[in-house]
């Protein structure tokens, strides 16, 4: 378009000069630092091989990424299972390799703790979601017994979501219309929203601060929700024509972003202002793929990667406050389709290569890192592509968000590459009790609350009081051990500078000598 453009200004007048050409498409061209964001796979030698990838029919990701593991959904005889590896593991997997198999039918979902990245959470068929505790390093051998067993669900769980600032707040969905928010530190269920879905729930997205969330039923209507009120605030009836499955997730402005299909089977991305839902901000139609678009959002770059399930591409957009809104950037294009796809958090990209996001695209059997890159010559940190982005510390506690407080993300800076620090609140999920339903052996779900109402659970102050004491215990018997370990630690140091001394002092010597000895050659004395 701007070569046509520019040939019809020189056909016109011949005697303009080139630059003032350039200007004028400088002018029209939208000035973006992502307009050149490409995208890359990585060689063979760094993909993942012989990865048996589960093929429920559920559309879901099957693939969840954080700076630390890579989790994937797989295909399990006689019950559900999902792999967990080390980010930088590659190569061919072993059929020995130990996954995660606490599940009685297959996995649906999978989403890591934004707040701790060893804890993750599992969703099945089974009704239940479990929450497992990852040990540095990975598996050393099969687990199936979780830290926490949530049940509450009376059919398949197919959707979880963690909330974005509070800790271990978790939201569940499933195909029996009801949303559930527990507080995983304790196994309680805290609210539970039961009548806002007449029909199945597509997806559930939190908006930026965690107060509300929005969430797309077979019902074709988009709504937002107060989770803890159980007030639906705004609806949004048709928001895609189409009779498939559609997707919607907040951005941090405030603002919605949905996938869908129109009425002749077109798949639709349209933007939606939460303060005027009565017609779409902006609406964009791609192709006539049968595949459900799976969007991810960055909210440091404000841009949203569409990859669907059966495609061999992924696009991306940027996201603006200038119409036309939703800015097409690119495509990636490959000859395999995926089956499903892990995004990367930011705090796991490499700054020193330019990447703003990673993909890892699921084939039938082998996971393939994508890179998304802004070509820079610089080899300085470049700020304006890596914002101060959301911190691995929660912003609130569990108690803190249930009592009715919000607050943003805390951020932190990428410069120099982040280093994870050990969490401040990494040992609240272990010390908590597990549910009392746990070992009941009952079948039966339990019976759904009033819908947004606390559901309070009882406790036993006697066990909790021998649990505080042992752990004081265990806590005095492993600091003595730990001084006894310093102090030798200590002594072998000194050791080793008391070594390295004298070797200093003996290459010294040597050097004087031969100092002098050249010095006698160069007067002739030699």
């Amino acid at each position: 378009m701007v070569t046509k453009l520019t040939k019809v200004i020189r056909s016109n007048a011949p005697n303009i000069s080139l630059s003032t050409v350039m200007s004028f498409r400088r002018g029209v061209v939208r000035q973006s630092k992502f307009r050149h964001v490409f995208a890359q796979a990585w060689k063979a030698e760094h993909c993942i091989d012989d990865v048996r990838v589960s093929r429920v029919t559920w559309d879901g990701p099957l693939c969840a990424v954080n700076p630390k593991f890579t989790a994937v959904v797989i295909e399990s005889g006689g019950g559900g299972a999902f792999l967990v590896l080390p980010l930088n593991k590659s190569g061919r997997i072993d059929q020995a390799t130990p996954t995660v198999c606490g599940h009685s039918a297959p996995v649906l979902d999978v989403q890591w703790c934004p707040h701790d990245d060893n804890v993750i959470a599992s969703a099945s068929e089974d009704c239940t979601v479990k929450v497992w505790q990852i040990p540095d390093g990975g598996l050393t051998g099969p687990m199936t017994e979780p830290v926490v067993t949530l049940e509450g669900h009376s059919k398949r769980v197919g959707i979880l979501a963690w909330h974005p600032t509070a800790f271990n707040i978790l939201l569940t969905a499933g195909c029996d219309n009801l949303v559930c928010v527990w507080d995983v530190g304790t196994g309680e269920l805290v609210y539970q929203i039961a009548d806002a879905h007449p029909d199945l729930i597509y997806s559930v997205s939190w908006n930026r601060e965690g107060s509300a969330i929005c969430t797309v039923c077979k019902d074709k209507a988009l709504r937002v929700i107060d989770p803890r009120r159980g007030t639906v605030l705004k609806v949004k009836e048709k928001v895609h024509d189409g009779t498939r499955p559609m997707r919607a997730v907040f951005l941090s402005d405030g603002k919605i972003l949905t996938t869908g299909f129109s009425r002749m089977s077109e798949r639709q991305l349209a933007l939606w202002d939460t303060s005027d839902m009565s017609e779409p901000m902006a609406v964009q139609e791609m192709d006539t793929s049968n595949g459900v678009l799976l969007p991810y959002y960055d909210p440091d770059t404000n841009m949203v990667y569409l990859c669907g399930k059966g495609d061999c591409t992924i696009r991306y957009f940027e996201v603006t406050d200038e119409s036309p809104y939703v800015h097409f950037l690119s495509l990636y294009s490959s000859k395999e389709p995926q089956r499903g796809a892990g995004f990367l958090s930011k705090r796991g990209v490499d700054v020193n290569k330019c990447e703003i996001a990673r993909f890892y695209k699921l084939h039938e059997r082998k996971v393939e890192p994508i890179s998304m890159t802004v070509p820079r010559k610089s080899d300085l940190f470049q700020g304006d592509l890596y914002p101060d982005t959301a911190s691995v510390e929660p912003s609130l506690l569990a108690e803190d968000w249930i009592a009715g407080q919000d607050a943003p993300p805390l951020l932190v800076s990428l410069s120099g590459g982040y280093v994870g620090a050990p969490s401040k609140n990494r040992d609240t999920l272990r010390n908590k009790p597990k549910l009392s339903s746990q070992g009941s052996g009952t079948d039966s779900p339990p019976v759904p609350q009033q819908a947004a109402m606390p559901i309070a659970t009882t406790r036993e102050p006697e066990s909790e009081g021998v649990g505080v004491v042992q752990q004081r215990v265990t806590q005095g018997e492993g600091a003595s051990d730990r001084v006894k370990r310093e102090e030798e630690v200590l002594s072998e140091v000194l050791a080793e500078v008391k070594a390295l001394r004298s070797v200093v002092l003996a290459q010294g010597q040597r050097i004087e000598l031969l100092e002098r000895q050249l010095a006698r050659i160069e007067d002739g004395d030699v």
